[in-house]
């Protein structure tokens, strides 16, 4: 499908997953695209068939909002982010609590797994970026130098890097073997909302501003400068083999991106229920 991606793509099934008694905040699909979970602000994550749309599990323990939440790439675990200023891993079998990690002061926005999954990073309102063990839960160490709450987290693909987007405008680029980030990326005109790297490197980050940047982020050059979208960005993916990168604004739109021209090549439009 990658020869003209935009000819191929359409959505064929619209499934809506509606047991929540709050705003939804973030969602995830297991690495076998056969579970789903999603977190809001009744406190509560529930976990769902994705085929069938049964909820499995109500998952309960966080005493706020749950902010964010993701499955381990081996697919056993499952972790939340909470306005209670905690992070909880799960098992995804049982759907119980295996840590609570309790060192942020404030409220926790993002969380998310190595690719070894055997650490998370968590961030949030405390400006401060925590690396956690994932199975003894210790604390391993901590990413200071933003100047504002920090949205949204991920890992590169081979684990060696970290990038964190934050509301002072920067993503900046962490090495997992140091204390100190390698670079700030400045660019964007607003908070950034989601940063996700791709398999050859490209970090792309959105934004508050409507823009998508993609970078080089060893270098901190500015490859492209993605613009469409009508409101803020809520959340960046690329494609496996890193040629395509999809994003999500608070537009009720999808677009998908061409990164090696850096052009928009398809659009699709969420529908009311």
């Amino acid at each position: 499908m990658w020869k003209n991606p935009s000819e191929y793509l359409a959505t064929n099934t619209v499934k809506y997953f509606a047991r929540h008694k709050g705003e939804v905040n973030s969602c995830a699909v297991s690495p076998d695209c056969q579970l789903v979970i999603t977190s809001s602000d009744d406190s509560r994550i529930h976990m769902w068939e994705a085929n069938s749309g049964l909820l499995k599990h109500k998952v309960t323990g966080h005493r706020g909002p749950v902010k964010s939440c993701c499955f381990s790439p081996d697919g056993s675990l499952f972790a939340s982010s909470s306005h209670d200023c905690t992070v909880r891993i799960w098992t995804v079998d049982t759907a119980e609590c295996l840590h609570t990690l309790t060192d942020h002061c404030k409220s926790v926005e993002t969380v998310c797994f190595s690719p070894d999954s055997k650490s998370i990073l968590s961030a949030g309102w405390d400006r401060l970026a925590i690396l956690w063990d994932v199975q003894t839960g210790e604390k391993l160490k901590s990413f200071n130098g933003h100047q504002d709450v920090i949205q949204c987290s991920t890992f590169s693909t081979d684990g060696l890097y970290i990038a964190t987007g934050s509301w002072d405008y920067t993503v900046r680029l962490w090495s997992v073997g140091s204390d100190t980030n390698t670079n700030v990326l400045k660019g964007h005109k607003g908070n950034v909302s989601c940063v996700s790297f791709s398999v050859s490197g490209m970090l792309a980050s959105g934004s508050w501003d409507k823009t998508i940047c993609v970078w080089n982020p060893r270098n901190g050059f500015l490859i492209f400068l993605l613009n469409g979208h009508g409101d803020w960005l809520r959340t960046l993916s690329f494609s496996r083999d890193g040629i395509l990168l999809a994003s999500t604004g608070h537009d009720k739109m999808i677009r998908l991106w061409d990164c090696e021209h850096g052009k928009c090549i398809k659009v699709l439009k969420s529908r009311s229920m």
